[in-house]
């Protein structure tokens, strides 16, 4: 029970005490001297200033000056292209979430006392950083009241944790984050793909205001501005003029230094041929590299909406290379890089004209009756449409076994990016490929991946780019992962309807020449790799997949994420994988079950391939067989740029 309380007592009026005279120094009984003439206003003598002071004060001087005047030009000339209307750019109206946050808003509003428990939290976080600060600046020492998540690599920098006063800002960032997030996430009585809708744009909305991102409170801008005399600050500002022009006013972020490498020498140099090429395929077979080969070839589906080479990197993590010393006859689809004479090629063109197609040249190179397939991503819900037409079909001995590397065939769990196809992103999708002579290009692809991580790929490139002023680095992965593809309309539009925003796959629902494709029926044997921080495919709804074939099914949950926790050789001794050969009903059982195996998951993959593989036969070389060489892999296809 509260403690009554007692009436307030008259305060007493306070007498005001007569002001001493300063005492006379001991040392000095001379007053201050007065302000030259040529001190500033305040009493600061710039005279007594060396000249290297006025040297750096006067080159810092002309940099933010110059600094300014460039932010002035560019602010106007963005405004001004952003007043032109261009159509190819996406159009931000028209994806206007502002009814989804007021909805979910109002109910949170409308509980307050789940608000006032959220800002009682809040208030008692601050008051514990005030406290805990004035502890720190007095004794030196204090234990934090909120700490970022270990992997957020925003506060790496020292100064976030040894400076009380960053220390500090980090602190009430935090706080402020885990309120607004908090709010969100705890939000009752909402459809939950709106919610999952507000908490993405929330998330989007609270890291764009993080204090790393702002030059007055990143210390290391500061620590940078101070020493370069402010010239970091031009040079970012002629990094960022760059990247608008180089997106025509929408900014292109630069991640990584493009002229850094080349592919054919840097990257995707395994040795090889194409062998066969159509309107939206090159067929590249491998070089051997071992004396003898497994009978059964194996043919690789990549994605699409990516370059092949991320499983030919370079050497020490080449997962082709590493194939072909596993003594594995290798084939791989380079999908071309469609203009808008493809714009109507559909999903059932790339399982026909592309993957069946494929499988019949490499039949022909080799002369086997059946081939090991592997698909990756998007290019695995195609290998799990194509099982299913194959089975209706009743030819499904075309292909021996199928392997899956982060592909999804049930898309109920299917991430954030069920955020971007609702009816507004769809037709926003739709327009934008009509502007651009329907086809997606490929930028806008990236920035959708990138908002999925955009602490790492977005605002850490913005505050190196833009406030440090430094020049992105030439870095494999991000060359690669800049290099995008562009896609035919009808082809992505069907895709994005039929699988993420109908599910259709999973439910029995697609036909495709009068022919239901139904997994269920598929027999032949699956290995399906999932990763666990696999942000594009999670690993929830990868296993959701795994369980509608019909045949026997090998699931393999790998470390880290959608590229890294695939492409991880042996050699690295990086990360670890989960293994368990049972099929429970759900993944929190088969999690319970499996065992943990340190490294990669690639040679246990390899031993389940042998098993389908045949004998060992002498090492066949490309144009061997009744295909002839075309040209070097990596091809041409792989060489267009978008």
């Amino acid at each position: 029970m509260a403690e009554e309380k007692k009436p307030a007592a008259k305060r007493k009026p306070r007498k005001t005490a007569p002001r001493k005279k300063p005492a006379a120094s001991k040392t000095s009984a001379k007053p201050a001297a007065a302000p030259k003439a040529d001190a500033a206003p305040g009493g600061y003598n710039f005279a007594a200033m060396n000249p290297a002071d006025i040297e750096a004060l006067d080159h810092m001087s002309r940099n933010l000056m110059q600094a300014a005047l460039k932010s002035q030009k560019l602010m106007s000339d963005s405004m001004r292209k952003a007043l032109d209307g261009k159509v190819e750019m996406p159009d931000t109206q028209s994806i206007n979430t502002t009814p989804e946050l007021g909805q979910v808003w109002a109910k949170i509003v409308s509980d307050p006392e789940k608000m006032m428990q959220a800002q009682a939290g809040l208030l008692t976080g601050y008051l514990d950083l005030w406290t805990n600060t004035s502890k720190r600046f007095l004794a030196g020492d204090s234990e934090p009241v909120v700490s970022p998540d270990p992997g957020d690599k925003r506060w790496r920098s020292e100064d976030w944790s040894e400076n009380p006063v960053f220390d500090a800002i980090k602190q009430s960032y935090l706080l402020n984050q885990n309120f607004l997030m908090g709010l969100v996430h705890g939000v009752e009585g909402v459809d939950p793909a709106i919610k999952r809708k507000v908490e993405f744009l929330t998330k989007q909305m609270v890291d764009a205001l993080a204090p790393t991102n702002f030059a007055l409170t990143n210390p290391d801008v500061i620590r940078e501005t101070m020493q370069s005399k402010g010239e970091n600050l031009t040079k970012g500002l002629a990094n960022l003029a760059s990247d608008l022009e180089k997106g025509g006013g929408r900014l292109a972020l630069t991640q990584t230094d493009m002229e850094g490498f080349k592919v054919g020498v840097d990257l995707a140099a395994t040795e090889g041929k194409v062998v066969f090429r159509n309107e939206i395929l090159e067929l590249i077979q491998y070089a051997p590299t071992t004396d003898t080969v497994k009978a059964r070839p194996l043919l690789i589906a990549p994605p699409w909406i990516n370059k092949f080479y991320i499983m030919d990197m370079r050497p020490k993590n080449s997962m082709v290379r590493w194939l072909t010393q596993q003594g594995f006859t290798v084939f791989l689809i380079s999908w071309v890089n469609p203009g808008p004479e493809l714009r109507d090629k559909s999903f059932q063109d790339y399982i026909e004209q592309g993957l069946f197609a494929a499988i019949d040249q490499v039949k022909e190179a080799t002369g086997e009756d059946s081939v090991n397939t592997v698909g990756y991503c998007i290019g695995g819900t195609m290998l799990a449409s194509a099982l299913a037409l194959l089975e209706a079909r009743g030819e499904s001995s075309k292909i021996a076994s199928a392997t899956f590397f982060a592909a999804q065939t049930d898309f109920e769990l299917a991430g954030d990016l069920l955020l971007f196809v609702d009816d507004a992103w769809f037709n926003e999708i739709n327009r934008l490929m009509e502007a651009q002579g329907g086809v997606l290009d490929g930028r806008t692809m990236s920035d959708t991946f990138n908002l999925l991580r955009s602490n790492d790929l977005v605002w850490s490139f913005v505050v190196s780019n833009y406030l440090l002023g430094r020049q992105p680095q030439a870095f494999d992965l991000l060359y690669w992962n800049a290099d995008q593809t562009r896609m035919p309309q009808k082809l992505h539009l069907w895709y994005l309807d039929n699988m993420y925003r109908k599910n259709r796959l999973a439910r029995k629902e697609i036909e495709m020449d009068g022919l239901t494709l139904d997994l269920t029926k598929v027999k032949t044997p699956v290995f399906m790799q999932a990763s666990r921080d696999d942000h594009i495919a999670p690993y929830p709804s990868v296993y959701r997949g795994a369980r509608l074939f019909g045949g026997p099914v090998r699931y393999m949950l790998a470390g880290s994420g959608h590229i890294a926790g695939v492409i991880n050789h042996p050699g690295a001794n990086k990360y670890q994988h989960w293994v368990n050969k049972d099929l429970p009903e759900t993944v929190e059982q088969w999690l319970d079950g499996a065992t943990e195996v340190p490294g990669s998951w690639w040679e246990e993959w390899r031993d389940w391939l042998y098993e389908r593989s045949g004998e060992d036969i002498p090492a066949r070389k490309p144009g061997d067989g009744k295909l002839k060489p075309i040209c070097d892999a990596p091809g041409e296809y792989v060489l267009v740029r978008s």
